[in-house]
Parts: structure tokens; sequence; C-alpha cells
């Protein structure tokens, strides 16, 4: 979960990695007999973010969209590949800092697999996109405090209506099969809406997919969990390991949850920290990201027919 306590546990884990980087780049200079004048390779967790290699992608065309819903007019980006006529869809929600570059770059690569993307705006009730334009902004005082009010707003009973609002917007778009499921897929505070999502339009919702969510298991009456049992969704939920270590029981109450549901779920614990799929968060790990982007298709390729 996007909070304090979260920001502390991945800044002692910035620390450790800096200090190992200290550590290592020493050891190499005595070894070397001394200094170099060359960078070491960011590789692993930590490493500067990189957007997939785009050269060999198939191409894609997008559009900034404005959508009506019962709360007012949603924005966001809206992309599809050029080629054939009709995709499914998929609707993608950003982490807490919201809708940005790096989620709109996301976007763009799911949809040259096959998809037509709208990544959304959680916080059109109050801002326009992009109310922060990195994951940076929003580990300040001033973001936070941006933030906050904008966050509040997102009730389970809004994110009903917006699920509806949006599924039923995209299933209009000429670009869109919508003979074909919906996908949708949330980072940190929105991996709970994905759930939401299924279950408030259960016959259009194939697949849902949540990446380091926070609040999935909690222990209000209507808690994310709890809504295997209203949608017909498969899952994918990739949990962060420092997310598991302060809440060991989410796990096994997701896994007990689909399986009374008969929901296929694949739940696990990856080796990385909070956030680590968001290609500008400052733990974003290229290779544990890599493997969560290709269970992602082999959840939507075996589930969005």
């Amino acid at each position: 979960m996007c909070d304090e306590l979260t920001e502390a546990e991945n800044q002692a884990y910035l620390n450790r990695r800096q200090l190992g980087l200290g550590l290592a780049a020493t050891a190499a200079l005595t070894a070397c007999g001394g200094a170099s004048t060359e960078s070491p390779e960011a590789s692993g967790p930590g490493a500067e973010p990189e957007a997939a290699p785009e050269a060999a992608a198939p191409a894609t065309s997008s559009r900034r969209v404005t959508i009506s819903t019962p709360d007012g007019e949603a924005d966001g980006l809206f992309v599809f590949p050029t080629a054939g006529d009709k995709h499914p869809a998929v609707l993608l929600w950003p982490d807490v800092a919201g809708l940005r570059p790096a989620y709109e770059t996301m976007a763009t690569r799911l949809a040259s697999e096959g998809y037509a993307v709208l990544a959304i705006n959680p916080y059109y009730r109050g801002a326009k996109s992009p109310v922060l334009t990195t994951f940076d902004e929003w580990r300040t005082d001033e973001g936070k405090a941006k933030i906050a009010p904008l966050r509040e707003a997102l009730t389970p009973d809004a994110l009903t209506r917006d699920a509806v609002a949006l599924v039923a917007w995209l299933d209009a778009q000429p670009e869109v099969d919508a003979t074909k499921k919906v996908g949708t897929q949330g980072y940190c505070m929105s991996g709970p809406f994905t759930f939401r999502v299924a279950a408030a339009v259960p016959d259009r919702v194939g697949a849902i997919a949540s990446f380091h969510g926070g609040g999935l298991v909690t222990e209000e009456a209507d808690s994310p969990h709890t809504l295997f049992a209203t949608m017909q969704a498969a899952a994918l939920v990739c949990i962060a390991s420092n997310d598991h270590e302060r809440d060991p029981e989410a796990k096994p109450a997701l896994e007990a949850a689909a399986k009374e549901a008969g929901r296929s779920a694949e739940i696990e614990v990856y080796p990385a920290n909070h956030g680590w799929c968001a290609l500008d968060s400052p733990v974003y790990d290229k290779e544990q990201a890599e493997r969560a982007w290709s269970r992602l298709l082999a959840t939507y390729a075996a589930n969005l027919a």
C-alpha cells in the first residue's frame, strides 16, 4: 500500500542498495588497483527505469478521450493497434500518483500486444491528468497534499459507477471487439479497483490483474477479496515482498476466497518491493516487472476470449 510505512520500507531498501553499490565499487577499485572512469552498468532491482524496446513492436495509435460518467467527465488515453479492426479491451488504472507518462508508456506497450487499452485518470472528479508527472512528485509533501483529497473520492460506490460507465464506453468504441471479454489491471492503490470492476460488470470482465495492490483483504464487509464470489473473472495477483511481510495473512485469504468462489487465481509473492512494476518508481525492478508482464499477457491470452 502506498502509505508512510511503505515509503519508509522502500527508502530503507534504497539505502541498503546504495550501500551495496558503494561497497561493490570499493571492492572493484581495490581489485583493479585504481580508479575507473566507467560507471557500473545498472541492472536488477533499482536499476534506472527502462521501457521495453519498441522498435520491433507493432504500431499503435492513440487519442485523448473524455468519458461521461455519473460523477463527471473522466479523461484518459485510449491506445490501440493500427493493424486489425477490433481488439479485446483493457481498462488500466494507474497507481497513487495518477495517470502520467510512465503509465501511458505501459498502456502503449500493452496495446502493441493486440489490446485496445484505456488508461484512465482516477482523479477526474477533482483534476485533469496529469495531476503529477512522476512518482517522485508524489513522494514530496506537496505531492501527497495534492493527491490526498482526490483519493478520498475513490469510494467503493464511486468505483462501481466508474466501472459500469468505462466498460460501456469501451464496448462502444469501433476499435474494440465487444464479443470478447474485457481485462482490467491496477497498481498499488488501484489493485483493489480491478476487483470492483469485475464485480460491477461480471458478464463483461474476463480477467483482472493486481500488481503490488494494497488493501485487497480488509475487515470491511465489501473487502475486495470477498468479491471473488460476485465476479466471473480469472485473477492474477502479484504481491510485493514487503507487503507480504507486513500482512502475511492476505495471500492465504485471497487464495481461500478464490477457491471457495470457484475462480481461477494465480496469486504469488514476488521478490521485489512495493511499486516494482511502475516504470518511474524508485524501486522499479526490471527483471521482476518483466516476469509479471509475461504473466499478465498469459492471463489475458487465456481469458479474454
